[in-house]
């Protein structure tokens, strides 16, 4: 798993992805990399594909207003983009996806990143929609 080194837990003892600090935002005490970034919307990475490459794992994405989804994802030439979980207060969802290209460096992640954008951005843009009064 990639952890955060640098995020604060909220128990002693246990990693901040576990004990997660009052209003601490989805997927905290996970590795955001902030140069892995598409049209504004951030890669995280909780499988540390640069540790050791593979072919599936999970990711969450953080929006350009800091809002965050979560990714299931597997390299899979085919493509898909599906509904895991559906919007929530804190989340707009986890979606499964295929990348095209192998998770074994930070460009092929921008390069699957970039791959999905047009359909992340849909879905925040439903989110973000869905939560005005």
């Amino acid at each position: 798993m990639a952890v955060d080194p640098d995020a604060t837990s909220a128990e002693q003892g246990f990693p901040a992805f576990i004990a997660t600090p009052k209003d601490s935002p989805a997927y905290y005490g996970f590795v955001v990399l902030s140069d892995v970034v598409v049209e504004g919307f951030t890669f995280g990475k909780i499988t540390d594909f640069e540790a050791e490459p593979a072919d599936f794992g999970d990711a969450f994405v953080i929006a350009p207003d800091d809002s965050r989804c979560g990714l299931v994802w597997e390299v899979d030439p085919q493509g898909y983009f599906k509904e895991v979980t559906g919007f929530e207060e804190g989340r707009w969802g986890v979606w499964a996806v295929a990348f095209p290209h192998p998770m074994n460096n930070r460009e092929n992640a921008r390069r699957n990143l970039e791959h999905i954008v047009p359909r992340l951005k849909e879905q925040w843009e439903l989110w973000r929609n869905s939560k005005q009064p």
